[in-house]
Formats: structure tokens, sequence, C-alpha cells
């Protein structure tokens, strides 16, 4: 997977590729769909989610640009492999998710392979987790029609996000937060599922 999928596409840090093969992805997916972790795929983890392609996960996560200082907010905690592979990378994760059911099955699965410096809360991504903030990075999951302004307030300045963003047509789009501004860094065709309002419901 690393090798052919993600190294073999451009993904370059050593970092991160380190990073992802430790993480056990197996372990996050349902154990009907197990035999596909590792395809060049995004595969299903019930509920009408996905966990994201190996590609797609190191791509975003080198974007980022991560120091082992960092504190960051990922919006769509899923099954919880992405959130793992940036608890490898940065000092604490902050995590929202939608569906109770999925968080709930996120921080077991973390906390059985002894991850402590991840926090998940059930809520709304649009608003993220102001009591947290502000955050070097932030991380998106789901696609939203624009950047959610709750998220831009929470990011710190100097700070990357990473968020998919269209309808019918997604980009994911690597902002830095300047001031007022948001530069773009770099942009690629994605396809996720949409980024849900709904409402905070709390967690650790």
């Amino acid at each position: 997977m690393i090798a052919e999928q993600i190294r073999a596409r451009g993904v370059r840090d050593e970092r991160v590729l380190e990073a992802m093969s430790r993480v056990p992805r197996e372990q996050f997916v349902p154990e009907a769909f197990r035999s596909a972790a590792y395809e060049d795929r995004p595969v299903s983890i019930g509920l009408g989610q996905t966990i994201s392609q190996p590609y797609i996960v190191g791509y975003m996560t080198e974007a980022l640009r991560l120091e082992a200082s960092h504190r960051v907010l990922e919006i769509g905690t899923g099954c919880g492999y992405q959130t793992a592979v940036l608890a490898q990378l940065a000092r604490e994760v902050f995590s929202v998710e939608l569906l109770p059911e999925l968080a709930e099955r996120a921080r077991a699965t973390l906390a059985g392979l002894q991850y402590t410096n991840v926090h998940i809360r059930t809520g709304d991504g649009y608003q993220g987790w102001p009591e947290r903030a502000p955050y070097d990075r932030i991380l998106g999951a789901a696609a939203a029609a624009s950047v959610p302004p709750a998220l831009l307030d929470q990011l710190a300045d100097g700070g990357i996000i990473v968020l998919p963003i269209g309808t019918d047509y997604q980009e994911l789009r690597v902002l830095q937060k300047r001031g007022e501004t948001l530069d773009t860094l770099a942009t690629l065709p994605v396809r996720f599922v949409p980024m849900i309002k709904g409402s905070s419901t709390g967690g650790d």
C-alpha cells in the first residue's frame, strides 16, 4: 500500500509514510469489509460512510505539514483511521463526528490501540469544537459547499486547513490562514460524502 498507492503517486514525507505504516488499517474496517482494507479505493464502514482511499489519507496528511507540537481539529471521525494517522504526528487531535454510533466505535478502536492524545466528540462538524480552539491545523473528511466560518474562526493565524469543497464537483483545497485572508496552496479533484449539519451532543 505504502509503496504502490501512496509513495508512487508523490507523497514523499517520510514521517507521514512511517505513520501510515504503523496504523493497522484493517482494525478500523468492519469485519465484513476487512478483506478490502488495503485496496486502492474507499471502503464501506457502514451507515453510508467510507474509510478514505489510502492515497487520499496520505495526500491530506502530508498537505497539513504537521509538526509534533501541533493541535489538530478533524471534522468527520468516521472509523478513526485518519484520526490515528494524525495522532502519530501531532501533539493532540480533537475529532468531531456527527453519527454517535461511528463516534463510539472509533473511540473504542483508538482506545484499544492505546491512542491517548485523541479526543472525540459527537456533534456538528460545521461548528467545529470551539471550546478547544485555536487549532494549528484543521482537516475535513466530508465536503462542504464552502469553508464553514466557525472553522476559520478556530484556525490559528498561519494555520492550514485541508477540506473538500463543492457539491456536484468537489475539490480538495489546501488553504492557509493569513490574517483575514485564505491563501490557496493546492487543489485536487475528489469525491467525499457531504458534511451534514447536526447538533452538538458532547464527548470527551
